[in-house]
Parts: structure tokens; sequence; C-alpha cells
């Protein structure tokens, strides 16, 4: 099927995509830098998770703005796909490549949504498009 009268929208809910995907990963900092909210999981972390943090807040941020999206999002993804490899397939004794054994369905989807992002853009909401960086949100390649 075929809904030609949504596609006027698509501007509008990439930027909201982007949005929502920008405030999750920023969560995920502040609980990790800031323990707020307060979770068992994230109350001693190690150094690679401290970075971790500090990289999903300041780049969620960004992505939240939507300010350097394409960069930020590419960014976001390597570490999402990072995270999945050494923070969930390889945690334990053997390697796990299930998502749902091994707890990394959100790494998995926050890396694809991000590179997605990384290639459309930050859409017609957002910072980039504010300075012109965006004119659209196909980005440069949907204008050959």
């Amino acid at each position: 099927m075929d809904f030609p009268y949504l596609s006027r929208f698509q501007p509008v809910l990439l930027s909201l995509f982007r949005f929502v995907t920008g405030l999750l990963l920023f969560q995920y900092g502040v609980a990790k830098l800031f323990k707020f909210p307060v979770l068992p999981y994230f109350a001693n972390i190690p150094p690679l998770i401290w970075t971790a943090g500090a990289i999903e807040l300041a780049l969620g941020a960004l992505l939240i703005l939507g300010l350097f999206t394409r960069l930020t999002a590419f960014i976001l993804s390597g570490e999402m796909a990072f995270a999945y490899f050494m923070g969930h397939m390889f945690k334990g004794e053997t390697p796990v490549l299930l998502p749902l054994l091994n707890g990394g369905t959100a790494a998995i989807l926050f890396c694809f949504a991000c590179l997605y992002l990384s290639a459309a853009g930050g859409g017609s909401v957002s910072v980039d498009a504010a300075m012109g960086k965006e004119s659209d949100a196909g980005g440069a390649y949907a204008r050959r």
C-alpha cells in the first residue's frame, strides 16, 4: 500500500525520530555519569562505561538539538556497535550472539537508528536546517 499523503510529514517525523533517539541516548549518559535515576547496574561503573556515558551525554545532546547531526549520529552508531560486541556479545566466557539472550537489543537498535540518521540527516526541525546545512530531509544525494 502506498500512502502518498503521509510523505509531506517525512521531514518533521525525521526530526522527531532524531530528537527521541537523542533523548534516549542522553538519558543513558545521565544515568551513567550522574547516577540519576539510581540503577544498580550503573552503581560502580568501570572507566570504559564512564567514557561511553560521556559520549552518550554529549552527543545525545547534539542529536537532540540536531547540530552536526550526520557526524554525531555516525559516531554514536559506532559506539553502539562497540557496546553490543564488547558489552553484550562477549561479556561472558563464551560469545552469545542472540540479542534476546545477551541483552543487546537496545544497542543494536540504537546502532542502526543512528546509522540511518547519519545518512538521512536531522530533518527540517534542527539546528543544522536553521543554519542551512540541511536543505531537505534527503541531504545532498537526494538532489542529484
